[in-house]
Parts: structure tokens; C-alpha cells; sequence
């Protein structure tokens, strides 16, 4: 009998786009069109992001979310949101 390997085979991780993902990502439909979100896990938020969707600073060791259209720009339009923020961008008005 073989010793157990406590290794993965492959690449040992999931690389999505280039970046290796700190957790789970989809696309979503909604009426502002179709979103790659990706979450990031607390443990994997290591630098300080800005929410588009309340202006404030998303420090590192926060759970959030990265987002960026399904249909153009690929992740050179990734935004870092707070969950809440997201949920709530089809019901906030224009800034101004």
C-alpha cells in the first residue's frame, strides 16, 4: 500500500482570469446586464479597496466582492464592492 498524498493533482487551485480565486465566482443577470462576481473571503482581503457603490473604504481582512461586466472590458473593469452595496446598486439613484 502506497503512502496518501495530501496534494491535489493538477494545478492545485482553481485560476480564474489570470487571478487565482479567493472564492466563489458566477455570473449574475440583472437588468444592468450580466456581472462575473467573485467573493473574497476575509482571510484572502489583503489590500484596502474603495466601494463604487457607497464611497467608502473596504479595509484588508474584509469579506467583499469583486464584480466586472460579463460583456466587455474583462477584469481591467473589476470594482471591489461591499455585499450590501451590490445588492443595493439597481435600487440607488444616480450620485450626485
Amino acid at each position: 500500500m502506497s503512502p496518501r498524498k495530501n496534494r491535489r493533482d493538477g494545478d492545485g487551485g482553481k485560476a480564474v482570469g489570470g487571478a487565482w480565486s479567493y472564492g466563489v465566482q458566477g455570473t449574475e443577470q440583472a437588468t444592468d446586464g450580466d456581472w462575473h462576481v467573485r467573493t473574497i473571503l476575509a482571510s484572502a482581503a489583503v489590500k484596502t479597496y474603495r466601494c463604487p457603490g457607497c464611497d467608502q473604504t473596504i479595509p484588508p481582512g474584509t469579506a467583499h466582492l469583486v464584480a466586472w461586466p460579463a460583456d466587455r472590458g474583462g477584469e481591467d473593469f473589476r470594482r471591489h464592492w461591499h455585499r450590501p452595496c451590490w445588492n443595493a446598486r439597481l435600487r440607488r439613484g444616480p450620485r450626485r
